[in-house]
């Protein structure tokens, strides 16, 4: 049996100006299929581990191309693993920064565009990020990533 496809990813997270607490750094997936959902149609920015990669190491590569940014320096709290519906695992890590949500310029990725016209279209990996409160973030996140929300409030007492 093959082994399921690891992605590494990064959860940013900073302290909320907004009196205690933490807001969290989202990312609203791109292309057609999600463009006009909201609820379970964010992800922290994550992708596929090369072979033999570092799953930390992919995270970091994969922040920088779906964002057009460097990833975020500071210490990396290890969040372990999902599984999603699909099967696919996920590994994260939280680390605290800040970024403006304005400054991305998001990585594309080519698709057939509408389905089955033979025509291939480039949509952004990410149309927009946004700065929400982890009770927010648990809702719009995809169902398994909300586990990690869950992992940082427990190492970060302030974020709850």
């Amino acid at each position: 049996m093959a082994s399921t496809v690891l992605s590494g990813g990064l959860l940013l997270w900073r302290r909320s100006s907004a009196g205690g607490g933490v807001e969290l750094l989202v990312a609203h997936m791109g292309g057609p299929f999600w463009a006009k959902k909201d609820e379970r149609a964010w992800s922290i920015p994550k992708g596929e581990c090369e072979p033999d990669e570092e799953p930390l190491a992919a995270a970091r590569r994969e922040w920088t191309e779906e964002l057009g940014l460097p990833a975020p320096e500071g210490d990396a709290i290890d969040l372990g693993e999902v599984r999603n519906t699909s099967g696919k695992r996920v590994r994260a890590w939280a680390v605290e920064g800040d970024l403006d949500p304005d400054a991305i310029v998001p990585g594309t990725f080519e698709t057939e565009w509408p389905p089955r016209s033979g025509r291939t279209q480039s949509f952004p990996e990410v149309d927009r990020v946004a700065w929400v409160a982890p009770d927010v973030a648990r809702v719009k996140l995809v169902a398994a990533q909300a586990a990690f929300v869950d992992r940082l409030e427990e190492l970060l007492p302030e974020a709850g």
